[in-house]
């Protein structure tokens, strides 16, 4: 039997992402205004025998952290994104009456 309440089962990620041991978690909010979305990074290291994480980043880490964020930027520019499949009017093309 479950004992995870309703309350706990909200404070999971929408969407994590890994690049080598970093981590992003991407967190939604609702808000009166709407949708709001955090992201939380981490780094995985061992140490001895346990796996344990910290959210302290090395130069070497810097780069793999950076693409962790910006993958973590597109796809929270995704879920924002309208739904629409018709182009943007500033891409649409109007016909052309003949001259």
């Amino acid at each position: 039997m479950s004992t995870t309440t309703p309350e706990a089962q909200q404070t999971r990620p929408v969407h994590k992402l890994r690049i080598g041991l970093i981590k992003a978690a991407i967190w939604a909010n609702v808000t009166r205004e709407g949708m709001i979305f955090n992201v939380t990074f981490e780094r995985s290291y061992h140490d001895g025998e346990a796996w344990k994480s910290s959210n302290s980043f090395g130069r070497d880490d810097l780069l793999k952290l950076a693409k962790v964020a910006d993958e973590a930027h597109s796809w929270i520019t995704r879920q924002l994104a309208p739904t629409t499949t018709t182009p943007p009017s500033s891409l649409r093309t109007s016909p052309r009456k003949a001259v």
